[in-house]
């Protein structure tokens, strides 16, 4: 046995619909929204962000100097100094760090100069 269809609800008197009135073909168009701005970023809000990133990163490298305050004999290409373990990992991990902008450069460098050949060959033509 089938159920008769459920039909819709009316609206109480005097209530006034939130739809958009129907187009001429009897379909109801949704009305056009604007798009939402999203948050708004400065050039002081990155830096203020920045300062404090900074920050919470130099309260955790002295804490990690803190601890590891222990003095440890290093010994690299004949030279022999005793430093703190905090300090000697420090300065590998700086060390790194250059090594790697140094490549991240040359690497730049190289495409930069592909980009300018292969304009400068395009605009020979």
């Amino acid at each position: 046995m089938t159920e008769p269809a459920a039909e819709p609800a009316a609206e109480p008197a005097g209530a006034t619909s939130t739809l958009p009135p129907p187009s001429a073909n009897g379909s109801a168009r949704p009305a056009p929204q604007a798009p939402s701005p999203g948050p708004l970023r400065t050039r002081i809000s990155s830096m203020r962000i920045a300062l404090i990133a900074g920050t919470v990163i130099l309260v955790v490298v002295l804490i990690f100097i803190i601890q590891n305050a222990k003095s440890v004999s290093i010994s690299f290409l004949g030279a022999h100094l005793h430093l703190s373990l905090a300090v000697a990992l420090l300065l590998a991990a700086i060390a790194g760090a250059l090594l790697m902008a140094a490549a991240g450069t040359a690497r730049i460098t190289q495409l930069r100069q592909t980009m300018r050949r292969d304009r400068n060959r395009r605009d020979a033509r």
